[in-house]
């Protein structure tokens, strides 16, 4: 492109801004710091809770076999020497065993535990997501932007409103469910 033709391409485009920006002037922007909704929901922290306590047993079971198994590789360094041959080849192929099943069943619980994750936070997400645009309509926001943007000033960022509604709706919504 020659100097003559950018140079009307750009002042087409000044003069496109020109014309537009009084209907810019009346857009309503706000931004949500998404990262930190994530953080901050009660609705986050409860769905951690409740991936907690859902494998929790499957947590201690691994953990208690962690120890077994920590136990009889003790006992075969401090019994080792004094053992036959046979004795000692057949308790390294226990503990060889049982590092082998307890590895794979530590893959098999963080491969479920991921699953699960992903799940309820996609749920979560859908949450956050209608809760944004929930209160960005009833504050009359005109566009409400969050990943991706490099940098927003203060006086946009509606995180802490939403925050708060998200905690109000969180607490209505634990009032009214049974206790488990």
């Amino acid at each position: 492109m020659t100097s003559r033709t950018s140079g009307i391409a750009l002042g087409g485009a000044l003069s496109l801004l020109v014309i537009c920006s009084p209907a810019w002037a009346d857009l309503k922007i706000g931004f949500v710091n998404y990262a930190r909704l994530i953080q901050e929901a009660p609705q986050a922290k409860a769905v951690q809770d409740q991936l907690r306590s859902e494998f929790a047993v499957k947590q201690r079971e691994l953990n208690g076999e962690q120890q077994e198994l920590k136990n009889k590789q003790a006992a075969l360094d401090r019994d080792g020497p004094t053992m036959s041959a046979d004795q000692r080849t057949v308790a390294e192929q226990t503990v060889r065993d049982g590092q082998r099943e307890l590895t794979e069943k530590a893959t098999e619980y963080q491969d479920d535990f991921n699953a699960r994750q992903n799940q309820e936070m996609s749920k979560l997400s859908k949450v956050l997501v209608e809760q944004v645009q929930a209160y960005a309509q009833s504050q009359g926001y005109d566009l409400v932007l969050a990943d991706g943007v490099i940098f927003a000033n203060p006086k946009i960022d509606i995180t802490a409103p939403v925050l708060a509604q998200l905690q109000a709706g969180g607490a209505a919504r634990s009032s009214r469910s049974p206790s488990p």
